[in-house]
Formats: structure tokens, C-alpha cells, sequence
């Protein structure tokens, strides 16, 4: 579902029925904070990443600072509906591991996320606004005693990857795993299997 702010020029379906011209816009958005930031955000770059004018991006947003607004919603919306199309019609004991591999995709693929380099006291500040709405959505699928501990725990490692780069990004996934509880049985690889 669409969400549009008050200062929007145009509704999705007066000017764009599919909401692919809006949608191009915010991820091109998310492709020029990861190389410039927000304080070098230029409404120009954004319109061209999107393949439109800088008229057509005024239809959709007034300013810099509407799209900014936009975008967090967006990106928001983008991350909750990864995880609820990753955990849907899953049992309940598999949803947290499903939960925590978009996480790892999202950290190792998502270019908004690069931000980080280039303006990290913003991240920082924005990471400290985001930190309990994430456990929140996690801790909903942890279970046992200490499910709220495990939900926290994870999100700080996720965080703390995201922050730091280092050299351990293929263990990303176990070290959630780890932090989270989650019991994962990796499928037997042909040599266990004998088939290879």
C-alpha cells in the first residue's frame, strides 16, 4: 500500500497507476545517500539514478527535505515487507531465521546502507531512532525465556556489523543465528550425503 505525505504533489494513481516512477525515485535515493549522504543529496543526481527529469521528480516530491521524509518512510516500509513476504505462510519455529537471513541480504546488498562511509554521525543518529522499532519486529518472532534478550541481542551484532566492516561477513549469518538462538540444520552437502 501506498503512503503518500501531505506535501506530495501527485498521488500515485493521478500520475503513475503502477507507482513505478515513485518507486524509482526513492531507490534512487537510497543509490546516491550511499555515494554523497544526505547533506549532499542533489535532487539532480536523484532524477537522473531514477531515469526521469527533474520536473517529473518535482511531481512526486516538493523539496529535498519532502524526499528525505519520504524515503525513511519508505525505506522503513522496504525492510518490513521484505521480512513479511521472507516469514509468510512459514511455520513459527522458522520465521526468526527467516527474519534474520533478509537482515544479512539487506546489510550485504542494500546501497543505502553505505551511507555509513560517507555521513556516519547521521547513521549513528538514525540507527539510535530505528535500533528499538527493528528489535521490536524481531523480538516477534523469538520465543522462549529470554526472547526479548535474544531479539536485542541480535539487532546489536546486525548493527555492529553494519557499523564496522570487517572481514567476517560470510559468518554474519551464523553470528545472528548465535546471538538469536536459532537453531539452524543446514542441509547435508553432497560429500556428507555420499553423492559426492
Amino acid at each position: 500500500m501506498q503512503q503518500s505525505s501531505p506535501g506530495t504533489r501527485v498521488g500515485p494513481q493521478e500520475a503513475d497507476a503502477d507507482g513505478s516512477t515513485r518507486q524509482r525515485i526513492l531507490e534512487a535515493t537510497a543509490e546516491v545517500l550511499g555515494r554523497n549522504g544526505t547533506a549532499k543529496l542533489s535532487l539532480s543526481e536523484v532524477a537522473q539514478q531514477a531515469g526521469v527529469s527533474r520536473p517529473t521528480l518535482y511531481r512526486y516530491f516538493a523539496d529535498k527535505r519532502e524526499l528525505l521524509d519520504v524515503f525513511v518512510v519508505w525505506e522503513r516500509q522496504y525492510y518490513e515487507k521484505a521480512i513479511a513476504e521472507a516469514t509468510a505462510n512459514l511455520p513459527p519455529d522458522q520465521r526468526l531465521d527467516a527474519a534474520l537471513q533478509v537482515i544479512v541480504e539487506q546489510q550485504l546488498s542494500y546501497p543505502g546502507l553505505r551511507m555509513v562511509d560517507v555521513e556516519p554521525d547521521e547513521v549513528i543518529k538514525r540507527m539510535a531512532e530505528v535500533l528499538p522499532l527493528v528489535r521490536e519486529r524481531l523480538g516477534r518472532f523469538c520465543s522462549g525465556p529470554d526472547a526479548e534478550l535474544s531479539a536485542a541481542t541480535a539487532v546489536r551484532v546486525a548493527i555492529s556489523q553494519y557499523l564496522v566492516r570487517s572481514d567476517d561477513n560470510d559468518d554474519f549469518l551464523a553470528q545472528l543465528r548465535h546471538a538469536a538462538r536459532v537453531k539452524h540444520h543446514a542441509p547435508a552437502s553432497h560429500d556428507e550425503s555420499g553423492d559426492g
